[in-house]
């Protein structure tokens, strides 16, 4: 039988390579999606708060915050390719660990390891740059990035069905499935290495971040079952206070930092730092705050509030989220184009604050809690795919890598924060309604406190530093 064609045969690798890179980052979005939507249920099987089942969901994100710049580091020059294939194998692992019915702390710990998909989505970004180029490139790079956020909304819905008809573990089972099948694909069509020399990885850098961010999120989410001012409670947030000011210091006196702390002071970055940081904070807690109504039992019941519907209900929350991003993000770009990217970051700011507000005042009715993701879903258009063309013009070519990591780190400790802080505002806002609306609001202050912030702390472009 003849071979095809030389030109014929590259095309289909090009394809599969597309495919595949595609596949790593709707598979990331989708092994997030098994966290929010089934909070409640993990709550109900293990008999925990919904506070402590909030972690299936923490864990994961703050997993992926410090996983993201460890792997961007293991995944340069001659280590990509193992890198990505052993990441997934992790996260197949700890989807397998999730699905089976060992107790809630296996659980947790499954859902931590697949954390480390979050860090699959740059790897699958800079292998998408070194395999593309001029048009091309640009159009890969801009599918992925929907592709990203598509996932999200599509495996919002897709497992909260799933756990619907096969219970909590078959929606594991689910992502574990998918897992594996990425796997397959990414052993055929990932591309081999560049022969170029690796990055040194900052080990005590991952150690001394993990070690702070997970004590202090475990102090502000436990403080309240602990006692805020319990000899735990305080002991823990101190250690994470001493291992943060450790981790400053070690990373602005090593040679090769896991993200350079020096760039975060520059002109034109700052704003979009702050924006990555808070707008992860209001996202995640709109996020969950919207599953809990859409869970809980009602204005008779104990909270006070909710609609009473089933896991499949709550993992549509997420669908108009998703589609007003994208749209949100075309936006954006008329927007630039017209007026300037100075409005960018306080319209996208202003559009969560309005989202969580909305939520806070209308939450009687679905339709009004899918109004209330669209107008977030706005802000995040506006926000997070602006965030790139903001920084990367006011920081040096060879320093725009680790700039975007720092970003990044700051956008899933944001994510991870709103997990962990969103359900405990509304008990210590005293619980039910009232707590609910307080800590809304609470969060769109927040919000919009950084829109005018950010209003004053973003230059408009400048040619790329050298």
């Amino acid at each position: 039988m003849t071979a095809p064609p030389l030109p014929e045969r590259a095309g289909r690798r090009d394809r599969a390579r597309l495919t595949t890179l595609a596949l790593l980052t709707t598979v990331t979005a989708v092994v997030s999606s098994l966290g929010a939507p089934l909070v409640p249920s993990i709550a109900e099987q293990y008999d925990v708060s919904v506070t402590s089942a909030q972690w299936a969901l923490t864990a994961t994100l703050l997993a992926g915050a410090v996983a993201t710049p460890v792997l961007g580091r293991l995944g340069s020059g001659r280590r990509r390719r193992p890198t990505v294939l052993v990441t997934i194998v992790v996260v197949l692992l700890g989807s397998i660990l999730a699905a089976l019915p060992l107790g809630y702390g296996p659980l947790v710990a499954g859902r931590a390891l697949q954390g480390l998909a979050l860090g699959l989505v740059p790897l699958a970004l800079a292998i998408a740059r070194d395999a593309y180029s001029g048009v091309q490139q640009v159009r890969v790079l801009a599918l992925l990035s929907v592709t990203s956020v598509a996932g999200a909304g599509l495996g919002y819905p897709i497992t909260s069905l799933v756990a619907a008809y096969a219970g909590l573990h078959g929606a594991y089972v689910f992502g574990a499935v998918l897992v594996a099948l990425t796997l397959l694909r990414a052993l055929r069509h990932v591309p081999a290495d560049l022969d170029i020399p690796a990055q040194p990885v900052d080990l005590v850098g991952a150690a001394t971040l993990t070690t702070g961010t997970l004590s202090l999120l475990l102090a502000v989410s436990q403080g309240g079952v602990w006692g805020w001012a319990s000899p735990t409670t305080l002991t823990v947030a101190a250690i994470g206070v001493v291992a943060m000011a450790v981790w400053a210091r070690w990373s602005l006196r090593v040679a090769h930092p896991l993200v350079d702390l020096r760039l975060a002071a520059r002109p034109g970055v700052v704003g979009p730092h702050l924006v990555a940081l808070v707008l992860g904070i209001g996202m995640y807690g709109l996020l969950s705050l919207a599953v809990v109504i859409v869970r809980a039992g009602g204005p008779d019941s104990a909270t006070g509030f909710g609609l009473d519907l089933g896991v499949g209900v709550a993992g549509l929350v997420l669908v108009p989220y998703s589609a007003a991003s994208v749209a949100g993000a075309q936006v954006a770009r008329w927007v630039d184009r017209r007026w300037g990217d100075r409005l960018l970051l306080p319209l996208g700011c202003s559009s969560f604050a309005a989202s969580l507000a909305l939520l806070a005042w209308h939450h009687d009715h679905l339709w009004q809690l899918l109004l209330a993701m669209a107008v977030g879903g706005l802000g995040s258009g506006f926000s997070f795919s602006s965030l790139a063309g903001l920084i990367v013009p006011h920081v040096p070519s060879a320093e725009t890598g680790s700039a975007m990591a720092f970003n990044q780190l700051l956008r899933y400790l944001g994510f991870a924060t709103g997990s962990a802080v969103s359900v405990v505002l509304v008990e210590v806002y005293g619980g039910g309604s009232s707590g609910l609306l307080h800590a809304l609001l609470t969060l769109a202050g927040l919000c919009l406190v950084t829109a005018v912030v950010s209003s004053g702390r973003t230059p408009r472009r400048s040619r790329r530093l050298r």
